[in-house]
């Protein structure tokens, strides 16, 4: 028995269309904004300085990479946003981002974590939405921002969760003992000149970028008294080479005393008389750490459990804190908290006007500069920092 098989024609193979020039482009375009966006993510983001109050250590102008690896990437909030875009699209004042969605924030493994002296990049916490428009005085281009389109700031870490910090005659004090000063920390001095000098000369060739002319007057009307000179902000390393000039009649720090009250300070109460130079005690908030609720305890903690710990129902008022209507007595903290502050020490917003900084506002560790730009130099040669290229951040 013959069996007919039927014969099934021949597959035919059809040539894939080549892509056009302009869609080759496109496809190019969209794989860079992909990798960057997640390079940005996972691994490393690029910042740049806009104000001096990291001076000496990081200086105006200067670009930087910051590791998000040490302290482990954190997930996006709002996810609807424009790629490689931070609160509005370049060069306008449109937002980049729509806040539709909000999405729970998780951490990703770290290999380290904040460590005392770390210079660290972080979102500013008080574009939260019910402190902003209290710390306008202090910063008044503050606008509120979900957490991670919030406006980014680098201080360095003076205190860490569970830490006590005071700070005394300038010296910061953590758990009672003096802690090591960074070679670029600035302070501020009266130098006494016999003569007006030549500041281009004497202070921008020698990397001293913020100085006043300034008569300081010793409490009484006698013109005699009176003394010329500068109010100068830079390291001990440049008081000393200004020491040098026989223009100088003396040098001396300018430490503001126990007895002066600064009012925008955190936390600016009748009780606390403290100001930039004489601050603290006070205790870091750490992740596990209960705390008895008294009215001091109050001005300096509530606003942390108001805002930063998730909480609901809160309310702050005559020195207690209240949740759906209940005093609370006693509160554990559910995350840790640092204390940052700018190494230029008299010109800059940091902690001890705004408080905390909590963990998950926290966003990498700022590890080298790759460009250093001056925005005003003494010549057009010296408009790149040539020396500060690649130049590790201690």
């Amino acid at each position: 028995m013959t069996t007919l098989t039927q014969k099934t024609p021949a597959t035919v193979s059809k040539a894939t269309p080549k892509k056009s020039a302009f869609r080759e482009w496109i496809d190019s375009i969209a794989f860079a904004v992909v990798a960057a966006t997640l390079i940005r993510w996972l691994f490393f983001s690029a910042y740049m300085i806009p104000t001096p109050s990291m001076e000496n250590s990081l200086l105006v102008g200067e670009y930087l990479f910051t590791s998000r690896l040490h302290y482990g990437a954190t997930t996006p909030i709002t996810p609807l946003q424009l790629p490689l875009s931070h609160q509005t699209i370049w060069g306008t004042s449109l937002p980049a981002y729509l806040d539709w969605i909000q999405l729970p924030q998780f951490r990703l493994p770290g290999f380290s974590s904040v460590q005392r002296g770390d210079v660290v990049v972080f979102h500013l916490p008080v574009e939260h939405p019910a402190l902003y428009e209290k710390y306008g005085v202090v910063l008044p281009d503050l606008k509120p921002h979900p957490l991670d389109q919030r406006t980014h700031y680098i201080k360095r870490c003076v205190a860490i969760a569970g830490d006590r910090l005071e700070l005394v005659d300038g010296q910061v004090l953590v758990n009672g003992k003096i802690t090591g000063t960074p070679a670029g920390v600035q302070g501020e001095y009266f130098v006494a000149t016999t003569t007006a000098v030549n500041e281009t000369n004497v202070f921008r060739r020698n990397g001293i970028t913020d100085f006043t002319a300034y008569t300081e007057t010793y409490g009484d009307t006698a013109a005699a008294n009176d003394e010329p000179g500068y109010l100068v902000k830079t390291t001990k390393e440049h008081i000393e080479m200004l020491k040098t000039y026989d223009f100088v009649r003396r040098i001396s720090p300018v430490i503001h005393p126990g007895s002066i009250k600064e009012s925008y300070l955190f936390q600016a109460v009748d009780t606390l008389r403290w100001n930039i130079d004489q601050y603290g005690p006070l205790l870091v908030p750490q992740k596990g750490l209960t705390v008895a609720l008294t009215p001091a305890n109050v001005a300096i903690y509530g606003e942390v459990i108001q805002c930063h710990e998730g909480n609901e129902g809160i309310d702050l008022a005559e020195g207690e804190i209240r949740q759906a209507g209940k005093r609370l007595k006693e509160y554990t903290f559910r995350q840790d908290y640092y204390f940052m502050m700018g190494d230029n020490r008299h010109n800059s917003a940091d902690s001890r006007f705004w408080g905390f900084v909590p963990q998950d506002h926290v966003v990498g560790k700022a590890v080298f500069v790759w460009m250093s730009i001056d925005p005003d130099p003494v010549s057009f040669l010296k408009k790149i920092r040539w020396e500060r290229l690649f130049k590790t951040i201690d």
